[in-house]
């Protein structure tokens, strides 16, 4: 199975503030759909919660620290309880979706980052690790210039592992 992750992050590596995302970028969003439908999507609890509900047509996995039973979901005390049962599941792609604590303890894991680079600044109060050279190749880069429903230029990023 592989493992990804799937992430928009500013130019500071900044991915949200008070458990919100720090922009509506309605492309985004679709791509996050298009990429993750019909695939495991593993979150923390904080995420989980700043989503609200399951997301449709995906297995969803959240790792909390506390006993949880939420109806639609499969809930874990450890990424690798969440990461197994995804195995379990003969899922062929695993998207962890964050929050940052869980993009922490799956760095070394990764197989393939997604990321969205938002070319802005923002006050964040939650980041994305870096992605060092020596580890990762940009593999895709596509530029997207702000639109009437994007109000800022990001790119869509594909990193692979080297």
């Amino acid at each position: 199975m592989k493992i990804s992750c799937i992430v928009a992050a500013d130019k500071n590596n900044g991915i949200g503030k008070n458990n919100q995302l720090l922009c509506h970028l309605p492309a985004d969003l679709k791509y996050f759909k298009n990429l993750t439908t019909h695939h495991a999507i593993l979150m923390g609890r904080k995420t989980f919660e700043s989503i609200g509900k399951p997301l449709p047509n995906r297995t969803n996995i959240i790792i909390s620290r506390s006993e949880l039973n939420i109806e639609g979901t499969h809930c874990f005390k450890s990424l690798e309880d969440g990461i197994s049962f995804a195995k379990s599941q003969n899922e062929t792609e695993l998207f962890i979706i964050g929050g940052d604590s869980i993009y922490q303890q799956s760095m070394e894991m990764l197989d393939t980052v997604y990321l969205t680079r938002i070319h802005h600044g923002f006050d964040a109060d939650a980041f994305f690790p870096a992605l060092p050279d020596e580890y990762w190749q940009l593999n895709q880069n596509k530029f997207h210039a702000a639109d009437d429903t994007n109000k800022f230029d990001f790119s869509f990023q594909t990193y692979n592992r080297k």
